[in-house]
C-alpha cells in the first residue's frame, strides 16, 4: 500500500468511530500548552502569582492552561515548580488516586510526568516503582524526577510483562501508536499503518496480563493510551475481562466531556463493561486524544 492508500484507509476507519470532520479540525489545531504545579516544591497559590491568566484544568486541581509560548524556559521550569504536562495525561493519576503509604507500579514510566504526579499525590512517600525497558527513556526519567525533587522512587529497566511483586496500585500508562497526539506532532499520521496496531496491540496484552497479575487483591489499577484505535482500547479490556473474571471496571466520574466507548469494531463485538471505560477525542476538550480504564482485582 501507497502512503494515500494508508490516508484513505485512516480516514474510512476513523468516520467510523466519530465525527471525521471535528476529528480533523481539531487534529490539525496546535496543542494548547499546559502545566501542573508540583507540589513538592511549591503550591497552586504561588504558581498562579507567578503566572498571568493562567485557565484552570477542570479535572485536575494543579492543572492548568497557560497561554505563553517559552514556558520551558522560564526558571519555575527549571527549578522544578512546575511541569510541562498534556492536560489530558493528567487523567490517569487523578483516576488513579495514589495515597501516602502507598506501593505504586508505574510500568512505562518514561519520561516520568504520571511519575511525578503521583509522588505529589503521594507527599514524596510510600514507594513508586517507575519501570521502563530502554536505557534511553530512563535517562529523561531520571532528570524530570530530580528536578521535580521526588525521592520515594526507585526506577527500574526490565520488560513490564517480567514483574512478579504485588502492588496497591499500578499505572499502565501503555506504549501504543499515539494517533491521540496528532495535534503535537504530525508525523504521526504518516506513521500510522493497521500492522502497526495489531503488533502494538499484542504488547499490550503481554503488559495488561502482567500487570493484573502484580495487582493485589482490593487493589486497583489504570490502563492508558495516548491512541483512539479499538485494538489497543477496548479490544484489550475485553482480553483482560475474558482471562480474569474477577476483572472489574469502575466507572470514571471526571468532569470531563467523552465520546461514547466503542463496544463492536468490524464485526467484533466486546464486553458492555466497555461502556465505562474513558474515551477522549481531541475535540472534546480541546486536548488530545485519551483512553483511561479504571480496574479492580475482586
Amino acid at each position: 500500500m501507497t502512503s494515500t492508500d494508508w490516508k484513505e484507509k485512516f480516514l474510512e476507519r476513523y468516520s467510523q468511530l466519530t465525527d471525521i470532520d471535528k476529528f480533523t479540525e481539531a487534529s490539525l489545531k496546535p496543542m494548547r500548552k499546559s502545566i501542573r504545579v508540583n507540589t513538592i516544591k511549591t503550591s497552586v497559590k504561588e504558581i498562579q502569582e507567578r503566572f498571568e491568566n493562567l485557565e484552570q484544568v477542570p479535572w485536575c486541581k494543579e492543572g492548568f492552561f497557560i497561554n505563553r509560548k517559552a514556558v520551558g524556559n522560564t526558571k519555575e521550569h527549571f527549578l522544578g515548580y512546575i511541569y510541562i504536562q498534556g492536560a489530558a495525561s493528567m487523567i490517569p493519576p487523578v483516576v488513579l488516586e495514589p495515597e501516602p503509604g502507598d506501593i505504586v507500579l508505574d510500568m512505562c514510566a518514561s519520561p516520568g510526568s504520571k511519575t511525578s504526579q503521583m509522588a505529589a499525590m503521594m507527599k514524596n512517600t510510600g514507594l513508586i516503582i517507575a519501570n521502563d525497558n530502554k536505557i534511553d527513556r530512563l535517562k529523561p526519567l531520571t532528570i524530570n524526577l530530580q528536578r521535580c525533587g521526588v525521592y520515594n522512587t526507585i526506577l527500574t529497566k526490565m520488560e513490564g510483562r517480567w514483574f512478579k511483586h504485588k502492588f496497591d496500585k499500578i499505572l499502565l500508562d501503555a506504549p501504543c501508536s499515539g494517533i491521540g497526539t496528532i495535534r503535537k506532532s504530525y508525523k504521526t499520521i504518516g506513521m500510522w499503518n493497521p500492522h502497526t496496531v495489531k503488533k502494538m496491540a499484542g504488547v499490550q496484552r503481554q503488559l495488561m496480563a502482567t500487570a493484573f497479575e502484580a495487582l493485589k487483591e482490593g487493589g486497583t489499577m489504570i490502563y492508558s493510551t495516548c491512541t483512539l484505535e479499538p485494538d489497543e482500547n477496548e479490544a484489550v479490556i475485553n482480553f483482560l475481562l475474558e482471562k480474569n473474571p474477577n476483572a472489574k471496571i469502575e466507572k470514571i466520574s471526571l468532569d470531563i466531556k467523552r465520546g461514547k466507548p466503542v463496544e463492536e469494531f468490524e464485526g467484533t463485538t466486546y464486553s458492555s463493561e466497555v461502556k465505562k471505560c474513558l474515551r477522549i477525542w481531541p475535540q472534546d476538550n480541546d486536548t488530545e486524544g485519551f483512553f483511561v480504564t479504571k480496574i479492580k482485582k475482586e
